[in-house]
């Protein structure tokens, strides 16, 4: 958000801060949430590279459509273990894995 903006709501009232700050999560929190957040981003941006549908990247984890539109949203079932998984059963190193988790994401920054 621009700072002439959060200068405004603050001068009406409004408190200003991170989906983190609101949520009362803690550092370890976010930063879990970042980094599902991050694969389940990057899962999608490799299964589209590689012109592949959700149902044939299922078929490649021996899974279902739907878990992988749940992997790819984020969702709150879906294990670590399973996203990076499916990135390595779509090609990316263990340096590339590394680099995605280290990259700075999301709304839960402040």
């Amino acid at each position: 958000m621009k700072s002439a903006k959060k200068k405004r709501l603050k001068l009406k009232g409004w408190k200003v801060g991170s989906a983190a700050e609101f949520l009362q999560l803690s550092p370890e929190e976010s930063a879990y949430i970042e980094m599902k957040l991050a694969l389940s981003k990057n899962l999608q941006e490799h299964r589209k590279d590689k012109s592949l549908t959700q149902e044939q990247l299922a078929r490649l984890l021996k899974s279902s459509q739907s878990r992988v539109a749940k992997m790819e949203a984020g969702d709150p079932s879906v294990s670590l273990d399973l996203l990076v998984r499916s990135l390595l059963i779509l090609g990316e190193s263990r340096k590339g894995l590394a680099k995605i988790l280290s990259q700075p994401h999301s709304a839960f920054v402040s």
